[in-house]
This record gives C-alpha cells, structure tokens and sequence, in this order.
C-alpha cells in the first residue's frame, strides 16, 4: 500500500477551519463579502447561486440571493485575496464582474449583472432534458441508466439516426458501471444485447437529437426547453462549500465523515481510498491491491465496521477492502476461485454488525445473488434470495442494511422488492414495495430499526417497517429526480440526492413538507451522508462525475 497526500493550502483556504460548527462561524464581525444580484432590466433576482474561488485554491464557496437580490458569504468564510466570481441561474449568466478583492478584515460589496445567455441547452440538467424530451413515460425510462456515465445533453446534441446509434449502443453496453468520460473502462465478458429492444430505443432517441434538424435553422431541437423555477425562501438559505479533488479521474462515489472530522470516500474508477480533511485542505490517498489485472479497477460502497475501520466494495476486481484507520493498512478478501469469473462483481457491502457472527455481508451482481463472507476463513457463502420468486423477472441485491443481529436487509434494484436474510438460518423473505417497477436502491436503518430507502425509478423515497411489514412511500417533489440514496438525520429529516436533478431534498416525512437546495454546478451524486454532529446538521456528498467533495450547510 501507497500512501500520497496532497496539501491544498491558498488563499482562504487554511480560514476554513476557523469556521463553528455551524457554518455560520464568528470569527469575522461582518461578512466578507456581500452584494446584489440584478437581471438585465436592473431587477432584482432571487434564488441566483453565488460562487467565490480564492486564485489558484481548489476550495468554492457558493451562497444564494435573497427575495430582493441580496446576497452575503457567512463570517470566517473567506479570507483576504482575489476571488474568481460565477453565478448559476438557468437562462441568464454573468455579465460582470468576474472577479473581486477582499482586504483582510475589511468587508468588500459587489454589484453582479446578469445578461441572457445565448445557450441555454448547455445549463440544462438532466432533469430539465426528460422534462423536454417527447414522448412517453416508458420511452424516457429507457434512458435513466444513461446518467450513470454521462449526461443527457450529450445524447440531445448528437445527430446519429436510429441505424447511426446502434454500435453507439452497442458500445456502451460494453463499458463497466464504474466508468466515468476521464476514464472508461470495459467490461471483462460481453453482456447480451437485445436488438429489438435496443432498436426501440435508438429510433426514440433518433427524436429527440438533431439529426432531423435543419442547417442553419433558428431551432436546433423540434420542442421546447423547459427549466424548473429558481430556488426560492428557505431553498436559498445555505451555504456550500466544494472542494476539487486533484485529478479529473477521481470518481468519489461514497463518501462520509468520521469522529475525527475527516471526510473519506471511495473512488469508483481507481483502487484508491480518499480522505479530506476540510479543516485544512489537506487531501490523502490510500492505494490497495489490484486483484485481478486487466479488469476494471474501483470500488464502490463504503461503510464502517464497529471498530470504525472503513470495508470497500472493489467491484470487478471480485473481493473486499478492509482498511485499519490506524494503522493504514489494508485486508483484502478476495472471492474464492469456485465463486469467482469474469463476471463477478461485488458492488454493495455492510459490515456493521460483523462481529456477531464473524460475517459481512456483500452480492454478486451479474449472478443476481447474495454472498456471506466468514471474516475469519476468507471464504464466501453464496445465497440465492430468489429462488422461490416467480422466474423471467431480473434481480439484482443493492443498497444493504444489517440489524443488530446481523440479519440482512437489501434492495432490489432490478425489480421492486426489499429483501431480508436471516443471519441464521440463510432463509430469504421477500416484500415487494407498494409501486411497481420501484428499483429501490440504496438505504439506512434508523435507531427503531425502519429501513429508509430510494425508490430511483418510482420518483419516491420510502421507508420500510420490519416490525409491522408495512411500507410507507412519499413521492419527490420534482419529477424526474430518480433519487439514489436517502439519509435521515437526527431531528427526523429525509435527505437525499440524485444523478439528475443537481438539487439536494430534505423532506419532513411527518409533514410531507420539502426543500430541494440548488448545487452550483452540474453533479452527479451517488451516496450522501449527514454528519448529525452539526447544528444545523451537515449534508456531504461527492460529485462522481466532478471530481470534487460537497459539503451543503443548511442555515436554519
């Protein structure tokens, strides 16, 4: 194991961790920067995102503007220095200025312009493109898997007609779910293509591109761009803080803090373990083992035993990562050879409640399968959880939870059920969830041992209730989001996140009431994770396709 660390100390940067628990900080008696941001009438404009990069730090800080355009970065969050300055806000962009100087301890005010902007297809999120996409409900589901490597922008500016994207197609079904555009990386073994179902494919997205559009035609797209509205009241009261990681190829995918304030997460495209440590900016990386050469490397959860030692996924290199925080070091499980092919992939793991029986939990995704790794021998127990389930339906065990008994909760991305396993006898019990075709996806237990969980393909979130075997669903607010992961923190708020929307939820399950805050740039999120710590807690995720740590502190 390699160890390389990365001090990413400029301007600002190191005033970060003087900043409370809060957010909101006191070390600074007024803002270091405040202004007001107008429209190209002279209006004032709420709800526009405002950025500040110290030159040549990788740390942004982003606030919104107020119902009257005002907007103010907390005390403690900027230092002194030249600050790059951009601003998000669908339809318009920043006419000026682009940059400004704060004396230390001498508050600075800035006055920003916007002006229409002349693209408006290149600030549309992937939720805004399904909203603009023709065609029906099941057309558009075909096309919720094409985020987890790219957006749909890409597919709307191609011109390829139905015969053009068929290898295009072909193609992608050959890359591995752990690619990203910084860095593709194909499967091990071919994976079937079904033409006729890919042909009903490529002629919808045959019309939704431009291949019908005419040269030099003031209308690029043959219907209309739609966009969602601009935060608003409580949606503007945050602060985020991103911090970019030091290569485009880093796909942080998991990512949580641990008790001593260090920000870890799991790389999806390199076998490397990453901590930040959002104090300073100093960032470090922790390399394991390649497993088996020529395949794709990466992993992706990351979850705590009770040691607090961190377990990784390493997907198709076919084991598990176990990683001593104190030691530095790492223990690796790799699959025995009898359970172990080219197509093994293990994507999903929950260590949590090992030390009952000695077994961490794990699945194989391409044999639809769970596996119970025994800690002490190194070896694997395969488990089929749907065997007595009606055949022809595809499967594939997920997000996992473990009780105190170290019985295990999982989900059904492939289908729509939340599956248990009890620890002791192996015997699966299957719930299908109230929607169909939910594809629940990752998940949590809480403190009375309800499962929360992402329903992606149904629009909702839900939670799961093993003592009652009852299911509880509430729909999101927009649609579109496909959430992927859900959190609730310790005052009983649902969070999650989305590879579509690039907005956060936090939603009041007892109320139905719901806030969704605005990321200043595009961001794909994979696992989130609220630090309970914090007062108001903190919202952390990674950017998968971004390279870069999100840190969203809520004002109130």
């Amino acid at each position: 194991m390699r160890a390389r660390t990365f001090w990413l100390v400029a301007a600002g940067v190191l005033l970060l961790a003087r900043v409370s628990s809060s957010g909101v900080g006191a070390q600074s008696p007024a803002p270091a920067l405040t202004g007001e941001v107008s429209a190209p009438d002279g209006g004032a404009m709420e709800g526009v995102l405002v950025s500040a990069q110290p030159s040549g730090s990788p740390v942004t800080v982003t606030v919104v503007s107020d119902q009257n355009g005002r907007f103010a970065f907390p005390p403690g969050k900027l230092g002194g220095g030249r600050y790059a300055l951009r601003v998000r806000a669908t339809g318009f962009e920043l006419d000026g200025p682009r940059a400004v100087d704060i004396a230390d301890g001498k508050p600075a005010r800035v006055a920003l312009k916007l002006r229409k902007t002349a693209d408006l297809a290149a600030q549309l999120t992937n939720t805004e493109w399904f909203m603009s996409f023709p065609g029906t409900a099941e057309q558009k589901r075909a096309l919720i898997e094409c985020m987890s490597c790219h957006t749909l922008e890409r597919i709307a500016r191609s011109k390829y007609d139905a015969d053009a994207f068929m290898p295009v197609l072909k193609r992608m079904t050959g890359y591995a779910n752990n690619t990203i555009q910084a860095r593709p990386q194909k499967r091990p073994a071919e994976v079937d293509f079904p033409e006729d179902r890919a042909r009903k494919v490529a002629e919808y997205l045959a019309t939704i591109n431009l291949s019908k559009s005419e040269p030099g035609s003031d209308k690029a797209w043959s219907y209309a761009l739609q966009t969602l509205p601009r935060p608003t009241g409580a949606a503007t009261r945050m602060v985020v803080t991103e911090y970019d990681l030091p290569r485009q190829t880093i796909a942080p995918h998991d990512v949580r803090t641990d008790a001593n304030g260090f920000v870890w997460y799991s790389n999806f495209v390199e076998n490397e373990l990453g901590r930040l440590d959002p104090r300073t900016g100093a960032h470090k990386e922790f390399a394991y083992p390649v497993l088996k050469p020529g395949f794709p490397t990466g992993s992706l959860a990351l979850e705590p035993d009770p040691d607090g030692n961190l377990w990784l996924a390493m997907m198709f290199q076919a084991g598990l990562a176990k990683f001593d925080v104190k030691s530095e070091t790492f223990q690796l499980f790799p699959v025995q050879k009898e359970l172990n092919s080219d197509t093994t992939q293990e994507s999903l793991l929950t260590p949590s409640h090992w030390h009952v029986d000695g077994k961490v939990w794990t699945n194989d995704v391409r044999k639809q399968a769970v596996l119970r790794l025994d800690v002490a021998s190194g070896k694997y127990e395969f488990i089929n959880p749907f065997a007595l389930t009606p055949k022809g339906r595809q499967h594939s065990p997920y997000g996992m939870v473990s009780d105190a008994a170290n019985n295990l909760y999982f989900m059904d991305f492939g289908d729509e059920n939340i599956g248990r396993i009890d620890a002791k006898t192996g015997a699966p019990t299957i719930y299908p969830t109230p929607t169909p075709r939910s594809r629940p996806r990752r998940t949590m237990m809480d403190a009375r041992g309800r499962v929360w969980f992402a329903e992606f393909a149904a629009d909702k979130v839900g939670m799961f209730d093993p003592a009652q075997e009852k299911f509880t669903e509430w729909d999101v607010p927009t649609p579109h989001t496909y959430p992927y992961d859900v959190f609730l923190d310790r005052t009983g708020q649902l969070w999650s996140g989305s590879m579509s929307s690039d907005r956060i939820l936090r939603l009041d399950p007892r109320s139905g009431k719901s806030v969704e805050y605005l990321l200043p740039r595009p961001t794909n999120i994979r696992r989130i994770f609220i630090d309970d710590s914090t007062n108001p807690v903190t919202f952390w995720a990674g950017n998968n396709h971004g390279a870069e740590i999100i840190k969203l502190e809520p004002l109130d």
